[in-house]
């Protein structure tokens, strides 16, 4: 059975976001028709105008804009946490619907394959032994959904799952606010970090202080703060310096 890598895709977005999320704003303090805010915003750049808006709290106008990403190669046990977020929208590969009598993938844990060949043969030998008890039930219970929803009971949270996630931008910057920081769980940190720089490439304006509380004042995490807020900060302005140069 394969090990699995995380694969993080931006399928879809709305078009000009940043031109979308400025004419929410503008038409909420202009008497002006719908059709002449739209010429307006889109005959300059809005960046400075979007940062003003963000500044100031009003979030409910980056909720126009929204982004949809496939990924793979997370596991069972990153579905778990990803779902909490309420707001977003989710497809997601059904285990029901899916045998995985051919075998699954998974994922190994870094502090796991720290350890060594050994200490990975060992999982990897626990991921075989779990796929037989899982092919077992399967014989017992009947091929079929029937027979895959109860044999996956046995499954590891390493399985391998894929989905597909639509957000808004102001449930992403949420996201990104509690996934990015040093104190989230290893798997969901690397996969809002991929999707955030996704998102920079569209919509700089709108991520460009995205993440962690840190990078926009104080840790919110009191004292289990990690103490890395100024090289948090560091390394958000090298990916902003890197992206002013691409």
């Amino acid at each position: 059975m394969p090990r699995s890598e995380m694969k993080v895709a931006l399928i879809r977005h709305t078009l000009s976001p940043e031109e979308v999320v400025a004419l929410g704003a503008r038409l909420c303090y202009s008497r002006a028709r719908v059709d002449d805010l739209l010429e307006r915003v889109s005959a300059r750049d809005q960046t400075e105008f979007v940062s003003r808006i963000m500044s100031m709290g009003h979030d409910s106008v980056l909720e126009h804009a929204s982004f949809t990403f496939g990924i793979e190669g997370v596991s069972r046990v990153l579905l778990a946490q990803i779902t909490r977020h309420r707001l977003a929208s989710f497809s997601v590969q059904s285990q029901r619907y899916v045998s995985y009598a051919d075998g699954f993938g998974y994922i190994v844990p870094p502090k796991i394959a720290a350890l060594g060949e050994d200490a990975q043969a060992e999982f990897e030998q626990q991921m075989a032994t779990m796929h037989t008890w899982y092919t077992q039930w399967q014989e017992r219970l009947g091929t079929g959904e029937g027979g895959n929803e109860d044999a996956r009971f046995v499954l590891p949270g390493a399985c391998e799952t894929r989905m597909m996630v639509t957000m808004n931008v102001r449930e992403l910057r949420h996201f990104f606010s509690l996934r990015m920081c040093t104190r989230a769980q290893w798997e969901i940190r690397a996969l809002a970090t991929q999707m955030h720089r996704l998102c920079m490439e569209v919509a700089p304006a709108l991520f460009a202080d995205a993440g962690p509380a840190c990078l926009r004042g104080a840790c919110s995490e009191g004292e289990k703060s990690c103490g890395r807020a100024k090289a948090i900060r560091q390394e958000r302005q090298q990916l902003l310096e890197q992206f002013s140069h691409e």
